[in-house]
């Protein structure tokens, strides 16, 4: 057995994962970086125009950078946590995304960056109610040829839907911020059912009156399902 041969071979192929895949996942996950940042202007500029119209001082328009990876929004009683995945990741192989002309054309097309949106009550992350729940509503996939898609819920789900076509301008951001926002603000706090709720213990008790700590979301049992969007 020839195992120069073997090694040079081993290496060659090692150079074409670094240079074609590595090399790749990185261009992405530095992109997907300065498209936060392009986010974070864009809604602190949605935030002033919307400040000419609301004068309210009751209602919520606060912003707050918590570092590349993450921004948190309040807009009235709600709260929005935009937050950047760290890794970058791939569609299964048995998705039908994979047929579409575009990722035969180009399988590196197929590779994403993920900025995830989640929406919690505005007072849950103001008191620090660790117990209550947030519920994912939208999330972003950005290639390296800053082509994108989103699923999400309302029109999150159906909006950007062409990741041959889609690309992320200024104008569509605000889109996507007013969506959320939009959203947002109409899913309401449900109560939970009373036979859930009937009974509490004296421990409760006294977390609800030193904190209000117990815990709380919008509506109990919703879930983020991809199916519920028909996602590809």
């Amino acid at each position: 057995m020839d195992y120069t041969k073997d090694s040079k071979q081993r290496r060659e192929k090692l150079v074409d994962l670094l240079i074609n895949k590595a090399a790749l996942k990185q261009d992405i996950a530095d992109y997907s970086e300065t498209v936060l940042e392009r986010f974070k202007l864009m809604v602190e500029k949605e935030f002033e125009e919307l400040r000419k119209h609301v004068n309210d001082q009751r209602v919520r328009m606060e912003f707050k950078d918590n570092g590349k990876y993450e921004f948190r929004v309040s807009i009235g009683s709600d709260a929005l946590v935009f937050q950047l995945h760290t890794n970058v990741f791939r569609f299964p192989d048995d998705n039908p995304i994979w047929k579409s002309k575009y990722l035969k054309e180009n399988g590196a097309n197929g590779y994403f960056a993920v900025i995830n949106v989640d929406n919690f009550l505005a007072e849950s992350i103001e008191k620090s109610r660790l117990n209550d729940a947030g519920y994912l509503i939208g999330r972003l996939f950005l290639n390296h040829d800053e082509h994108f898609l989103m699923e999400g819920k309302g029109q999150l789900g159906f909006l950007f839907r062409d990741l041959a076509k889609e690309k992320l301008t200024d104008e569509v951001i605000c889109q996507i911020i007013q969506s959320c926002f939009s959203f947002a603000i109409e899913f309401d706090l449900i109560t939970p059912p009373y036979d859930l709720v009937q009974e509490v213990s004296l421990h409760q008790i006294n977390a609800i009156s030193s904190d209000l700590s117990l815990a709380t979301g919008k509506r109990l049992g919703f879930k983020f399902k991809a199916e519920d969007s028909n996602f590809y």
